[in-house]
């Protein structure tokens, strides 16, 4: 079965397991998901079966975007609510001081990622090193934070949504948000992704892969014979030469190109729509 949807993952399940329920119920085997959900997390994941496992890195998944709620006061080394050591009392804050708070991380943002997560140090998962109680430390980030909201304030909860570029990590927006108000621990109790690009949760319909890409449309003026066996294609017979991947529409076939110089060459063969 080739098939591209989006599925909605529920809390308390690793994204992994969750693909497992999906490949028992369309019964088969060959399947894949792009953009790991934190177990506690529960929202959009794209997942694909078949061929279309090998489309992840052409579509147009960014930005992304979730709601959170952070719970000020809570302290856990996975910053979120797996696991909580303790909860201290916290002082109210203001509304317009927390609203504050949240708008504040708007923009270019370098910060720390959380050490329970999957960032590699070494080779090793920087999740199986925390777990091991071995010592973590990971290079600070860079992401593009779009637009921060604030929807709700019921101390000691701050409940957000934020937009943001991919490989955000946003418990570790919540422990910023925490500690512009002063507070010195937060965590997340709450974490949904809403979207990841243009995709939204539509009771898994099917996506159309043609306006699911995130790259250009090319154009081949030659013999459609050379697509349609993957024969070598001459630079001089695609519209655009321009270096770059394109997409090349066969019909109810697409096909992926990488121009570069004065070469045309196959990203990826043809692949059923």
């Amino acid at each position: 079965m080739n098939r591209l949807f989006v599925a909605y993952k529920p809390s308390g399940i690793t994204s992994n397991r969750f693909l497992s329920t999906l490949k028992r119920k369309y019964n088969d085997k060959k399947a894949g998901f792009s953009g790991t959900l934190d177990p506690f997390a529960k929202g959009v994941l794209l997942v694909g079966f078949g061929s279309h496992t090998k489309l992840f890195r052409f579509l147009n998944k960014t930005p992304k975007k979730y709601r959170a709620t952070l719970w000020l006061g809570a302290k856990s080394d996975s910053l979120d609510i797996e696991m909580i050591e303790s909860v201290a009392e916290t002082t109210e804050q203001q509304f317009f001081k927390v609203q504050e708070a949240v708008k504040s991380l708007e923009g270019e943002l370098e910060y720390e990622p959380p050490i329970f997560s999957a960032k590699r140090i070494n080779g090793q998962r920087a999740y199986d090193l925390a777990r091991a109680g071995k010592k973590v430390e990971l290079n600070k980030i860079h992401s593009t934070i779009y637009e921060m909201q604030l929807l709700h304030y019921c101390h000691p909860f701050v409940t957000f949504e934020a937009t943001v570029s991919e490989g955000t990590y946003i418990r570790s927006l919540g422990r910023m948000i925490a500690r512009h108000l002063g507070v010195k621990e937060g965590s997340l109790s709450m974490l949904e992704r809403l979207c990841e690009g243009q995709f939204v949760y539509e009771n898994k319909k099917a996506l159309d892969i043609k306006k699911s890409l995130c790259i250009p449309q090319n154009y081949y003026h030659g013999n459609p014979d050379n697509v349609r066996y993957g024969r070598v294609l001459a630079l001089e017979d695609l519209q655009i030469q321009k270096s770059g991947t394109y997409w090349l529409d066969n019909g109810e076939t697409i096909s992926i190109i990488r121009v570069d110089e004065n070469s045309v060459k196959y990203e990826l063969g043809k692949i059923k729509c």
